[in-house]
């Protein structure tokens, strides 16, 4: 009896569709969402076109707020801006949501301004998906003023640009929306096919978006729709059980994703309808479901103070209860159902109608012919306004539909009145036109007459003329061959001397250009050369400076290393034989400080030969430089610290002069490296390519600030870069805080000194 009316619910989520494109489908804006949304909007700088589309959800959120005159103002504001964009988009955007927007505040005249402003600024864009929106909200607002067909015609523009357009986060959405729209339209001429089709491709689209709330939406369509077909035809209860299974995926949607659901009333709204499927279209063995949903959704709609589903859920109730023999249970359910929704601020009349209908049957089972004339008077009244507004609502688009086709016909009358008027204008101009034309004929004719009398008369004295002029003509043709003859041997003389003038300066101007050229080349020759021999006597002065430094360096390490082993080397070694050569003493305590002091002098020989060996390696002299380098990375290798040698495609071609300076190269790295970089592992690498030699010397110690070694050059990375500009190469370095170091070298083999 009291079912809440799912069209006009469904209607009314329509009417909101436009708002839910970006806004994940909620008709009622929390003021968290608001918050985030206005602190986005403020983050856009200044000038930055993509900040109109949150303009738009800002404007929607403050609408829906109840902060009208803000939302209208923001979108005033930001058209402004748009108006100096060359790309028109933006403003078709905005233009469309402020149509829309001017709709619901009941401004229709602006409404239509604003959506035609729209069309007209996104008919110059290229933007495929922006066009079928504004097409969408054209159809939007036909389809609120009564004219469905128009609507129909707007959304189909809508979806075949919107077919066309790419992938987006809003594409989806918008396609959704359309289809909703169509599916409302389609429902309201009872076209149940197309309301199949349009209902199923939006919850396919919904599907695929995984947007719970309008997957639930799209499932409530279906089951209204599949209950209005069993209407139709309720021997078919197929349509029945299609009804049931849609309401029930609607409800475990809501049950699955709950946490997320905007709407908490939808609940109930499900709930209620499922009750009243039960009860009025299932036998009796589903009365229990109808109890179990009718309970669930009067719980779920007054927790969430939805009180027109509150007071339908007690109509339920008092159905059944009337229907069990429970008059007073009924009684008390339809009181409560009175109660609930004169709470609400907008009454479904529908319900109302109904409640007041029951009681009065209530009250006169009872007895009570006052109270039931009470309740019959309360529900004629309403089913009065209901009827006169429906009837009203009709006779308004039966007047609109009468004078749309009463214009079209004046207009056919006009258009046909008109194209006879100017078929009887072409005729009588047509008949002016010949009359004119047979008296010019004969006018033309009596001059002819005259002009003939005229001209025999003048041919004779014509053909006088002509004999005396052809006599004239020849003597003057004559005098003009004869100067014309003369002219020509002139001109050919002239230019003659032209031509030989011409060739002449050219001549010489080629003569002079081509002297200037090799001057100028010459002079070139001379100043590249003279600036080679310089530079030439620069990198040899450079080398041998280069050279006397080395030679000078590698001197004075024989000599200090020669000085240590012979000299020193020897003392030490005199001293541990002088108290070796100590006999035992008695004193245990004075052996073990002999020994102890044997075994330093020991470690000072070591050290001694190991500091003289690094002076002057004896091995590359006698082994070449790959032995060289495995023994100093054996040497330097300790238990923190590892020195690894690696030689790939190397002949060993290298001079000793050279295999020096890569030593000493090699050399000065590692030991920077251990002093400064603190490393666990070192990687010496040396590759023999088709054109140079590439060593890598690379640490994973802590690495330095690459930048610094412009302004701050040590001494040790001067002596390398000079060593390997003797070798005419080319040094990289590479390296970051925290992540080690690597050096490269490029020593060309031209450069080879043999």
């Amino acid at each position: 009896m009291i079912k809440i009316i799912e069209k006009q619910k469904y209607l009314w989520s329509l009417l909101f569709s436009f708002f839910l494109l970006t806004l994940n489908h909620s008709d009622i804006y929390a003021q968290d969402l608001l918050s985030k949304l206005e602190e986005e909007y403020r983050q856009f700088k200044p000038g930055d076109p993509e900040k109109v589309f949150t303009t738009g959800k800002l404007a929607q959120a403050l609408f829906f707020n109840q902060r009208e005159n803000e939302a209208f103002e923001l979108l005033k504001k930001d058209l402004v801006f748009t108006n100096k964009l060359s790309e028109t988009k933006y403003g078709a955007y905005l233009n469309t949501i402020l149509a829309i927007n001017q709709l619901i505040a009941d401004d229709k005249l602006n409404s239509r301004l604003s959506i035609l402003k729209a069309k007209a600024l996104v008919d110059r864009s290229r933007d495929i998906e922006t066009k079928g929106y504004v097409y969408y909200g054209y159809g939007w607002i036909l389809a609120r003023e009564q004219q469905e067909s128009e609507a129909v015609k707007q959304f189909m523009i809508a979806l075949s640009y919107l077919d066309q357009a790419k992938q987006s986060n809003t594409l989806i959405s918008r396609k959704a929306n359309v289809y909703k729209e169509l599916t409302s339209i389609y429902a309201n001429w009872n076209e149940f096919e197309l309301q199949e089709k349009y209902s199923k491709l939006a919850l396919n689209l919904a599907i695929k978006q995984d947007d719970p709330m309008t997957i639930f939406d799209s499932y409530m369509s279906l089951g209204y729709m599949y209950e209005q077909k069993f209407l139709d035809s309720p021997e078919d209860t197929k349509y029945r059980n299609l009804a049931e299974n849609s309401y029930l995926k609607a409800l475990k949607i809501y049950q699955d994703n709950m946490g997320s659901m905007p709407i908490p009333s939808n609940l109930a709204y499900v709930a209620n309808n499922l009750a009243h499927l039960y009860y009025k279209f299932y036998p009796k063995e589903y009365r229990d479901k109808a109890i179990k949903y009718a309970e669930m959704a009067r719980l779920k709609a007054t927790e969430t103070k939805q009180f027109n589903l509150v007071a339908s859920s007690h109509g339920i109730l008092s159905e059944i209860a009337l229907e069990d023999g429970k008059t007073n249970q009924a009684k008390e359910h339809l009181l409560s159902s009175l109660f609930e929704i004169n709470k609400s601020q907008v009454q479904d009349q529908q319900v109302l109608m109904n409640i007041y209908l029951s009681l009065s049957h209530i009250s006169e089972q009872e007895g009570n012919d006052k109270e039931a004339l009470k309740f019959y008077k309360e529900y004629a009244n309403i089913f009065t306004s209901i009827y006169d507004q429906e009837k009203l609502s009709t006779s308004k688009r039966l007047e609109a539909q009468y004078e749309k086709g009463k214009q079209d016909q004046q207009l056919n009358n006009l258009q046909i009145e008109a194209e006879q008027q100017e078929q009887q204008i072409k005729l009588m101009q047509a008949l002016g036109i010949q009359q004119k034309q047979d008296l010019e004929n004969l006018r033309l004719a009596q001059e002819n007459q005259a002009q003939e009398l005229t001209l025999s008369k003048l041919t004779s004295e014509k053909k006088d003329q002509e004999l005396k002029l052809s006599k004239l003509e020849d003597q003057n043709k004559a005098q003009q061959i004869s100067t014309y003859q003369k002219e020509i041997l002139f001109k050919d003389k002239i230019n003659k001397y032209y031509i030989a003038l011409i060739l002449a300066v050219g001549l010489l101007f080629a003569l002079l250009l081509y002297a200037y050229r090799q001057r100028s080349k010459h002079m070139l020759q001379r100043e590249n050369l003279h600036q080679l021999a310089l530079e030439q006597e620069r990198q040899n002065t450079k080398i041998n400076m280069l050279t006397a430094l080395l030679d000078g360096q590698e001197q004075e390490r024989s000599r200090i290393a020669r000085d240590l082993h012979d000299g020193l080397g020897g003392l030490l070694s005199g001293t541990k034989l002088q108290l070796s050569l100590v006999g035992e003493p008695e004193n245990k305590d004075f052996q073990l400080k002999m020994d102890k002091g044997i075994k330093h002098l020991d470690m000072a020989v070591d050290e001694l030969r190991r500091v003289a060996h690094n002076l002057t390696p004896d091995l590359l002299e006698k082994y070449g430089l790959l032995e060289a380098l495995k023994d100093y990375a054996a040497r330097m290798s300790t238990k923190e610290l590892e020195v690894d040698v690696q030689f790939l495609h190397y002949e060993n071609k290298l001079n000793n002069e050279q295999q020096l300076i890569i030593y000493r190269i090699i050399q000065e790295l590692v030991n920077n490296a251990i002093k400064h970089a603190n490393p666990s592992q070192i990687i010496i690498q040396i590759v023999e390519e088709e054109k140079q030699y590439h060593i890598t010397v690379e640490d994973d110690g802590i690495g330095f600030d690459n930048s610094m070694i412009k302004t701050n050059k040590t001494a040790g990375l001067f002596n390398i870069q000079s060593r390997v500009d003797f070798l005419k190469g080319n040094l990289q370095v590479q390296s970051e805080l925290g992540q080690g170091s690597s050096f490269d070298i490029f020593i060309p083999k031209s450069n080879n000194h043999d």
